[in-house]
């Protein structure tokens, strides 16, 4: 099997399961809900939805939400140019996967914020479920839609003490921002790039030193000067 068909085969199983998921949570769970996984109290569904970037950050303003969405658009398009530059130059796929995987999670993301405003109805605080093709439309226009999160993990929770600067007295969660699959995949690639295929960046400076080698001096370059006498 061709690498670009390993790549797209995996872009497309990411995809296919960020989308089902949100999707399904979406239109079966009321914004704010939450549903245990396998009666974990540690693992939940937590249905939220952000306006700007991963694990629930948010980038405030319409024209930060824009600005964003263009972004994101921008960097698949150079991903996938990107991707196609390394299949190439036959690079291992453990590096093809992990920018496979980057990709994968961008386009997941931009989905929700291209669409999810036209094809969805509102979520509002345990306020009823959210309608697919509602009949009087989405709730906002193109590039305008919110990301769907509902990925969370408290797996311990705490007060801290009163005497740690700014934080003292608050409540703390191992890890509290909200994701989805999407982010998943995203941090996946780059943690994998970073950890296991670190020579891919050692690959790269080789080939720029290759590319730029040092200048050759002939042997008979200093003969046909004139000799320098002291004064």
């Amino acid at each position: 099997m061709k690498p670009s068909v390993k790549v797209g085969i995996l872009v497309f199983l990411v995809l296919v399961a960020d989308q089902a998921l949100k999707i399904g949570v979406k239109t079966h769970m009321e914004y704010g809900a939450e549903i245990k996984i396998l009666g974990l109290d540690w693992a939940l569904l937590h249905f939220v939805e952000n306006n700007g970037m991963a694990f629930g950050w948010d980038l405030g303003g319409e024209y930060g939400k824009l600005a964003l969405s263009l972004f994101r658009i921008a960097a698949v398009i150079f991903l996938i140019l990107f991707i196609r530059q390394l299949i190439g130059e036959n690079i291992r796929f453990g590096v093809l996967a992990s920018f496979g995987l980057i990709l994968a999670g961008a386009i997941g993301n931009i989905l929700d914020s291209a669409f999810y405003g036209l094809i969805f109805s509102p979520s509002y605080y345990h306020g009823g479920l959210a309608t697919l093709f509602p009949p009087e439309g989405g709730y906002a226009g193109f590039l305008h839609g919110k990301v769907v999160d509902m990925l969370y993990f408290p797996i311990w929770q705490g007060i801290y003490p009163t005497w740690v600067p700014f934080l003292g007295g608050s409540e703390y969660f191992f890890f509290k921002p909200v994701f989805n699959i999407a982010d998943v995949s995203i941090t996946t690639g780059v943690l994998n790039i970073l950890i296991f295929q670190r020579d891919f960046f050692r690959y790269y400076q080789k080939d720029e030193e290759v590319a730029t080698p040092a200048p050759v001096i002939p042997e008979n370059a200093n003969q046909d000067l004139p000799e320098v006498q002291d004064q």
